[in-house]
């Protein structure tokens, strides 16, 4: 499904009709995957397209950034996760700095908060790696002709769900104190309080402490009885996968 925003920066998509694919388009394209194969594979089929000129590849998101503002290209095509900078970095320092190249996201695996946040810093298209190429295409013209690529089906729920986990986050945190939240998170992943006092420079003493009054706060009888505390605000973590 296509999804377009009538106003350049408008973030809320809504359904077009696909008229406009069979418009005349040229683009002028960066690439950037750190894995190999899947950069090459993206360069021959693009090249391949009429109208499209590949102006660099980039195996991270550090070279990506650079070559996108030496070329200043109509459209980059990134991976979410890479070194260096990720792809929603990328698309975050594109947004700072006013270039107006248009981003597509491709990802292998993208979690609920990954693909909320690709929304809000506005990007354009937004693909899971088991796309058909095909599709991939349909995209990217899509995108060149003025529209977002944002299906529904995915973006909606996602979205959604990151809401209201930022939410149950945000009710925890006003509830506890910061290093308390810290060390609250850290019971959660299993750690002793000889590990956490080693992670967090203070004494096994101030753990102690910090322990206790988060039990008075939080009603929570134990340390087990925290951490299902923390993992139930944590909510589950969903990810979608190709």
């Amino acid at each position: 499904m296509i999804m377009r925003n009538n106003a350049s920066h408008q973030r809320t998509p809504c359904i077009v009709n696909q008229t406009d694919e069979t418009r005349e388009w040229a683009m002028r394209v960066v690439l950037a995957d750190d894995h190999p194969i899947v950069l090459g594979g993206l360069r021959a089929v693009l090249q391949a397209e009429p109208g499209v000129e590949i102006v660099a590849a980039a195996p991270d998101g550090a070279s990506a950034l650079a070559m996108i503002r030496a070329h200043e290209p109509s459209m980059a095509v990134l991976d979410i996760n890479m070194p260096q900078l990720t792809g929603l970095d990328v698309l975050e320092a594109l947004e700072a700095e006013g270039l107006s190249t248009r981003v597509v996201l491709l990802t292998g695996s993208a979690s609920d908060e990954q693909i909320a946040t690709a929304v809000e810093r506005g990007a354009w298209g937004l693909l899971l790696k088991e796309s058909a190429l095909g599709t991939l295409i349909t995209c990217l013209r899509a995108v060149a002709s003025g529209q977002r690529w944002l299906p529904e089906e995915l973006v909606a729920p996602a979205v959604r769900r990151a809401a209201e986990q930022r939410a149950r986050d945000v009710r925890l945190e006003r509830v506890l104190t910061a290093r308390e939240y810290q060390i609250a998170r850290l019971i959660a992943q299993g750690l002793s309080n000889k590990h956490i006092s080693r992670q967090l420079s203070i004494s096994e003493g101030t753990v102690k402490i910090h322990l206790h009054n988060m039990y008075e706060k939080l009603g929570a009888l134990n340390r087990t009885s925290l951490a299902m505390l923390v993992q139930n605000a944590q909510g589950p973590r969903r990810t979608y996968a190709g």
